[in-house]
């Protein structure tokens, strides 16, 4: 079944396994990160990004696939649809049925505003649930928000906007509180107590977790919640177009019926944008954890109303997905599994970095041991490293990998792997959307009245790389925020008359820039089809 080449990589690291438990590789000064991080992260490709070239992010770089969509055409005309009449008429509209959005929901509904959610595929269907690792928050003895604060700014460049940060882990605590009371089956010990673990770039035991089923758990809860309110839930509808009435202001959204193409108007005194990730957008040909949805959607439609993005040119690539068997390529290996002792492994059996350096780090230091060290393993669909998984019994004791990693147990269990006694192979994949539509703290965004984003959608929450257990949070955090802010300024809205003519402004702007294509976006779904 394997090469001997393969074979002789894995005697070499079970050879090494228990000298490599006792070795504790050094911490990377913080020159030898940016040097290596120039050097082999995707970040730092500059032939993989291009200047935008109309919008209110013109002359800044984003990714080519994104420029693609981001001048792309309107899916629709102005005149398309019928504004006098719209389908649906409330008072917060929420585009995304994910964790974000449905958090935004329950408070917008809970503030007694006539809220409704529209989402592209169903309720749920959203990165939320591929999370695995955890939620942080400060809330033990030795920790608080400030320390919390110090972690995830120097894990983001020192490039996060300070007051989103600072409500990121102000509100972490609250934010466990409130999941726990809604019913979220938190990992806790004999005595109620929540069993809180490190992630790469924290000085604080404060990641919370479901076992390794976190934010399927955390989703769980929220769809619950959702559906138990009699919040009403578009399904398999996706928003194509922003609305504005005359004073520029968001009011509503054109909706397209994803089964039967039929398109519908929703006329809403303020919108959130809660659309989640971009990881189908395949940015420079990686693969993905993302969710089947995750296109990049609000970005565009933001955009196109003049919403602004921020650090839109920087993605977080996953130090570790899964780079074998080929039916699982791409999928998330969770952190956790390094947070409870697993470490990198490279082909000759050398344990050649920290194994919880920050995310961006750790997978720089992978993709320069595969390439430039000529360490990888070849696993007849690219290259990868070993996390040597049986160390985590050998540390911990029999039971730990079924009882703190079961999902990623049964993941590779199914294609004949045991992960309690052989090592996984993983190589970075794309997981998250780093920038995205800037907002005010109160979410709104800061040049579009009355439009508010939350989750993964925003930009600037984590600067310029996230760390490990905090999109969770972010969704939660501003999730609820949205949705207290739009149900608070829906009572003070006035609509005026509903208008599409951002459409055709945007189409002068594409021929003024002399830009070709017969692209339209938003992507909505990724393609597949073997051309």
């Amino acid at each position: 079944m394997y090469s001997e080449k393969f074979t002789e990589s894995l005697k070499a690291v079970e050879a090494a396994r228990e000298a490599n438990i006792k070795l504790e590789p050094a911490r990377m000064t913080a020159q030898q990160k940016e040097d290596l991080l120039k050097a082999y992260h995707p970040d730092y490709k500059e032939e993989e990004f291009v200047e935008l070239k109309i919008g209110p992010n013109k002359g800044e770089k984003v990714p080519t696939e994104l420029a693609a969509m981001l001048q792309s055409h309107s899916r629709i005309t102005s005149d398309a649809v019928d504004l006098e009449n719209p389908d649906y008429d409330v008072d917060v509209l929420v585009i995304g049925g994910g964790g974000a959005g449905s958090s935004a929901a329950i408070e917008a509904h809970e503030a007694g505003a006539d809220v409704m959610i529209v989402t592209k595929l169903r309720i749920g269907d959203a990165n939320t649930m591929m999370a695995e690792g955890g939620i942080q928050a400060a809330d033990k003895e030795n920790d608080s928000p400030a320390i919390h604060f110090v972690d995830a700014f120097g894990g983001g460049h020192y490039a996060a906007k300070r007051e989103l940060l600072a409500k990121l882990v102000c509100d972490a605590p609250e934010a466990i509180k409130w999941l726990n009371e809604l019913g979220v089956e938190f990992d806790k010990d004999e005595n109620g107590n929540m069993i809180t673990t490190h992630g790469g770039g924290t000085s604080r035991k404060r990641m919370h977790a479901a076992k390794d089923y976190s934010g399927a758990e955390i989703m769980r809860t929220l769809r619950d919640e959702v559906l138990n309110r009699g919040i009403p839930v578009v399904d398999f509808t996706s928003a194509i177009e922003l609305i504005l009435d005359e004073n520029g202001n968001a009011a509503g959204a054109v909706l397209l019926n994803m089964e039967t193409q039929e398109m519908l108007v929703a006329r809403a005194k303020t919108v959130i944008i809660a659309t989640g990730g971009a990881g189908r957008m395949h940015y420079q040909g990686f693969p993905t954890s993302n969710h089947y949805g995750a296109t990049a959607d609000g970005l565009v439609l933001g955009y196109r109303v003049g919403a602004k993005l921020l650090y839109a040119d920087t993605l977080q690539y996953h130090p570790t997905g899964a780079a074998y068997p080929e039916q699982i390529f791409g999928a998330l290996v969770t952190e956790k599994v390094r947070s409870l002792g697993a470490k990198l492994i490279n082909a000759k059996g050398e344990a050649f970095m920290h194994p919880l350096e920050t995310r961006d780090v750790s997978a720089a230091s992978i993709i320069r041991e595969c390439n430039a060290r000529g360490n990888g393993v070849d696993t007849g669909n690219g290259l990868g490293v070993w996390l040597d998984t049986p160390m985590i019994e050998k540390i911990g004791g029999e039971g730990t990998i079924e009882a703190r990693i079961p999902a990623m147990m049964r993941m590779f269990g199914k294609y004949g792997i045991d992960i309690r006694k052989e090592p996984i192979l993983v190589y970075p994949t794309l997981h998250y959307q780093n920038g995205g539509l800037d907002i005010n703290a109160d979410c709104m965004t800061t040049n579009v009245e009355n439009l508010f984003v939350a989750g993964e959608a925003v930009g600037g929450i984590h600067g310029r790389n996230r760390l490990m257990g905090n999109s969770l949070l972010d969704i939660i955090v501003f999730g609820r925020s949205a949705g207290k802010s739009a149900a608070a300024k829906c009572k003070d809205v006035k609509v005026g008359k509903l208008t599409l003519a951002h459409i055709d402004s945007f189409e002068k702007e594409i021929a003024s820039a002399g830009i070709e294509t017969a692209s339209v976006s938003p992507k909505l779904l990724p393609d597949y089809r073997r051309k």
